[in-house]
Order: structure tokens, then sequence, then C-alpha cells
């Protein structure tokens, strides 16, 4: 492995609503819970933990926050240690789970980073058609730790999955002049190993996105980048050849060293542009996986990476992102 330079470095209440959302041949009716007088009525709606759902496993959500308020989209179902797609549009019941999962009232517990730091009252759901396929997502009132006011960025599960994890500080690693530097050298090596252009205007210019975190499971810290060529990391149409590559670096000692990269030509496969978003131990098995946003020249999806057998590797895509093995 090669190894690079390193140098470390709103609680409100919800608004109750009601509205109603066409979705894959459905309606998806959010109601405000009952009024004390309506509890005691045949059609009053049960508490949400004792609702029949039929799924195999927590959903996952990924949204932004804004200042109040967030809105997250529903990514996948939780099945043992796989992410998979959910709702199944031929499937009745999970479209019927959906709905009750995202009703007025229901709560999320969030989560940033790795750590729980606040949680989701839901009173407004609707559908995103800037995803592929489109997804729904929930809206609400957020409740934040302390430490967390500052955040965007969150993943959420059901609040009646008892998850254990406790509030921890939620601390924000702001990646420093070495991390950038050693993206730029894997960049540098990267490149030529899977037959890319090189970008004429050099790789800084090229360097759309880099991050650091620290992840459960991995020592030290870890950084992400995505390098564009001829292109932007946006919904937007690519340029001739264009390409994006996407990188892992994980820290070992005062060095970086590759993780992982996702090369993807447009050419051969679309333009599927991957950024790092969060990343959270969901399944709960002990290591973070890590959740992308990806953008397609008319839309986004998301994919997701996992270590396994010691190997950063890509365990899921949204449908609507054709399978690249380069690099993965």
């Amino acid at each position: 492995m090669q190894r690079y330079l390193l140098a470390i470095a709103v609680i409100l209440t919800a608004a109750t609503g009601c509205d109603n959302v066409a979705w894959g041949g459905l309606d998806i009716e959010l109601r405000p819970p009952p009024t004390s007088s309506e509890s005691n009525s045949p059609e009053a709606l049960a508490p949400l933990d004792t609702l029949p759902v039929e799924t195999h496993g927590p959903l996952l959500l990924a949204g932004l926050r804004s200042g109040s308020r967030a809105t997250l989209v529903v990514v996948g179902e939780l099945d043992g240690d796989t992410l998979a797609p959910f709702p199944d549009p031929s499937s009745l019941q999970e479209a019927e789970a959906l709905t009750t999962l995202t009703r007025a009232g229901s709560r999320w517990t969030l989560f940033s980073e790795g750590v729980r730091v606040g949680t989701l009252i839901v009173d407004t759901a609707t559908v995103e058609q800037d995803f592929c396929p489109s997804k729904v997502s929930v809206s609400g009132m957020v409740e934040l730790v302390p430490t967390a006011n500052g955040l965007e960025r969150l993943l959420a599960l059901p609040e009646s999955t008892n998850r254990t994890l406790a509030y921890e500080p939620y601390r924000e690693i702001n990646h420093v002049y070495d991390q950038r530097v050693a993206t730029l050298s894997m960049a540098s090596a990267a490149i030529p190993r899977v037959g890319a252009a090189f970008p004429p205007n050099g790789l800084l210019a090229a360097r759309q996105d880099v991050q650091a975190f620290e992840m459960a499971g991995s020592p030290g810290t870890t950084i992400a980048a995505t390098f564009m060529y001829e292109d932007e990391l946006a919904i937007a149409p690519p340029g001739q050849d264009a390409y994006s590559l996407f990188l892992l670096g994980t820290q070992d000692g005062e060095l970086y060293q590759e993780a992982f990269i996702w090369y993807r030509p447009v050419e051969d496969a679309g333009k599927g542009a991957p950024r790092y978003f969060n990343h959270l131990d969901w399944d709960n098995d002990g290591q973070a996986e890590i959740l992308l946003d990806v953008f397609g020249s008319e839309s986004r999806w998301f994919a997701a990476l996992a270590k396994r057998n010691g190997e950063w590797i890509r365990t899921y895509q949204d449908a609507c992102g054709p399978e690249q093995s380069s690099g993965s």
C-alpha cells in the first residue's frame, strides 16, 4: 500500500399538520396525533411503538438540517448487515409500513459523524423527485445536543429501534493542510493506475470535496475526497470524457494510506459522482459504515461503503446507479 504525509489536525416541540402525498400509486396521509377527546375513540391511532410494521429491519434516513427543522429521505432498510432498497414498489405491505413510520408525530433518533445527537419529530412527508428512484422524505422539528448546534448533515433511525448508543459530545473535525496534501498525492498515484486523463488545470482545481472524520473501528482519522474531470459535483450534465474519482485515506501513524478508490468514467457507466455524506455503525457490528451522496446528470442517489475482511468495499448502490466495478 502507498502511504502519504499526514498532519492531524434546537430544542422545540413538533407542530402538527395534515397532508396527503401520492407516491408509487399510494396516498400517504399524515394526521396529527389524536386530541385527548379523541383518544378513547375506536378510530384513534394506536401508540407508535405498538403498531404492526412489516419491515425486516429499521429504516435509515439521511438529510439536512436548516435551523430548527430537518428534512431527511428514506435511504433504505437495514436487514442484518445489509442495506436494501425500501420500499419495494411491488410490495403493498412495505408501502403501508412506510406510511406508518413517516406519519405525523413519529420520532427518529438523529446521528452525525457516528454519534447520537438528537431527535426528529415528524410533521410533514412528501416525495423528493431529485432522487432516482424518487424517495419519500420526512420533515419536522429537531432537538439537538448543544455541541451539535452547528451541524447540517444527519442520519436517522426510528426511535422505536431502541438503539443502545448513548448521547456523546459531537465533535466536528476540520481537515488540515497536510491531510489535503495527502489527498492530492493519493489522487496523483491513482489517476495513471486507472488509466484516466490528468486534469489539465491540476489536481487542486479538480478536487471538489474533501472531508476528515473519525470512525468507530478505525484508528486515527480518515479522509475522503472527490476529484472531477470536465464535470462538477452536482446534478448537471458532464463534459467530454468526464470522470469522477472518489478516494478514502486512512491514518497510519504520521502517514495516510489509500484505503479505497471509486473511479467512474462517464463513457463507461454514465455520470455517478460520489462524495462523503456521513458515517454510522448502522448495523451495530462495531465497525462504522459510510454513506455516499452520488450525483448523476439528471438525478442523485445513495451508495454505501463497509469494511469486509479488512478491506473497504461498496456494499450498496440505489438501482439508478449502474454498477461500475473499477476501484471497488
